[in-house]
């Protein structure tokens, strides 16, 4: 009932720029929230941002404010996520994820996943 697939990452070299796309198909629920995560070697995973579907406002880690930016296209049935100025601790596998009851910030929140799509940041 829910699928998602991510795209959009890649090898950048840092102070670049990405932009992350999930195309999802949720057909179990009309009001729910959306979510990038990200994995990276040795870490747990981290949340990064959040939004309601369809519209709300976002959410973001401490740590990608004001570099990051969350969208979604409700044509498109896709949510994106921007990424500028980027650093090499933002190196990590990402993922997009669904939940159904609050947006926030635990793993434990979401639980729909995608596949994950791996950014590395490197000069």
């Amino acid at each position: 009932q829910v699928q998602l697939v991510e795209s959009g990452g890649g090898l950048v070299q840092p102070g670049g720029s990405l932009r992350l796309s999930c195309a999802a198909s949720v057909r179990t629920f009309s009001v729910y929230f959306m979510a990038w995560f990200r994995l990276a070697p040795g870490k747990e995973r981290e949340f990064v941002a959040a939004i309601r579907w369809p519209g709300g406002q976002p959410t973001y880690a401490d740590s990608v404010r004001g570099r990051f930016t969350i969208s979604q296209d409700n044509g498109k049935n896709t949510m994106y996520l921007q990424m500028n100025s980027l650093k090499p601790e933002d190196t990590a596998v990402y993922y997009c994820a669904v939940g159904a009851f609050r947006q926030g910030t635990t793993v434990r929140d979401y639980s729909y996943w995608g596949q994950g799509t791996q950014v590395t940041v490197s000069s």
